[in-house]
């Protein structure tokens, strides 16, 4: 008489689904995920007015933009500041863009060129007053990107998961020019 084993034999073929149905199965719902993310972001409140998130994005966009303009002011009163302040003003540029992805990409502007089209139907903001010496003028810039640095870390408390990240990411950015831009001080 033979026994028969009391343990299951290995068959060729597992139970259960197989690698390219799971496969399949996680592109499929990462698929969905990434579009629930994209789509579902909360355009508005529902009754036409932006978002919470919207207009938090958007308030940040103009700050950058305020910083921008306060570079542009430094940049035009001390010419000889240009080489240290370009790339710093570069970042700031590219910190509007960034807050500003849910309008279509503009270019960076130079010092010197004309407002975007989306600003120039607001009011001209007011010109910006720039101490006279190079090291004021340098100090002018570490405090307003110190002080906007300070604003996004708490604005980030509220902020969406993305957004939050976005915001301290420039925050911490902004804490290392007010640093470079007084680094001569010390």
């Amino acid at each position: 008489m033979s026994a028969v084993p009391s343990y299951l034999t290995p068959s060729w073929t597992r139970p259960g689904p197989r690698r390219r149905s799971l496969l399949t199965g996680a592109a499929a719902a990462a698929g969905t995920t990434l579009l629930a993310g994209c789509s579902g972001s909360g355009d508005s409140s529902g009754d036409g007015r932006p978002s919470a998130d919207d207009r938090l994005r958007a308030r940040a966009a103009r700050d950058s933009a305020g910083l921008l303009r306060q570079y542009d002011a430094v940049l035009a009163a001390h010419a000889p500041l240009a080489g240290r302040l370009r790339p710093l003003r570069a970042e700031v540029a590219r910190h509007e863009q960034a807050f500003a992805a849910d309008r279509a990409a503009e270019p960076a502007r130079t010092p010197g060129s004309a407002e975007s089209p989306k600003a120039s139907k607001s009011a001209a903001p007011a010109p910006v007053a720039v101490p006279d010496g190079e090291r004021d003028a340098l100090r002018f810039l570490a405090t307003a990107e110190r002080e906007l640095s300070r604003r996004r870390g708490e604005q980030l408390l509220d902020a969406p998961d993305e957004l939050a990240r976005l915001l301290a990411s420039v925050a911490a950015a902004g804490a290392a020019h007010a640093y470079l831009l007084t680094e001569d001080d010390k």
